[in-house]
């Protein structure tokens, strides 16, 4: 039996774990430590490779102190569309860098709000600017 390819929402709720426990400045082997699990299952699950269960995913997100939700990209509407669309490529983007990886750990750890937006208008002006 061959490598299973993670499909696009266990990767996407891979890379939300990742961001989290990155964020908090968890490693690795301490939150596979919280869970009982070795740290390559962890790795893992943050790559989509294997999927996480509902009560592993529900463990994992009372560990990082969030919500199951907020580790689940958004639902698609009716329509087709969802409210951010290419959600996948632009978590993918964000994890290839170091740079990008530094902004998404630091980023949820700016307590102000009015600063949080006003670093996100100056990363999208600057963006735009190319």
């Amino acid at each position: 039996m061959g490598v299973r390819s993670g499909d696009s929402v266990d990767v996407y709720v891979g890379a939300r774990i990742s961001l989290r426990r990155s964020a908090l400045g968890m490693s690795q082997s301490a939150l596979a430590g919280e869970l009982g699990i070795s740290f390559q299952q962890v790795q893992k699950y943050e790559t989509g490779a294997n999927r996480v269960s509902a009560s592993r995913l529900h463990r994992i997100a009372t560990i990082l102190g969030t919500s199951v939700e907020a580790l689940f990209p958004p639902v698609e509407t009716a329509g087709g569309g969802s409210e951010r669309p290419d959600w996948l490529g632009k978590v993918r983007h964000l994890q290839a860098s170091a740079e990008g990886r530094t902004v998404a750990t630091a980023f949820p750890l700016i307590a102000d709000l009015q600063v949080r937006r006003a670093v996100a208008r100056i990363v999208e002006s600057l963006a735009r600017a190319g």
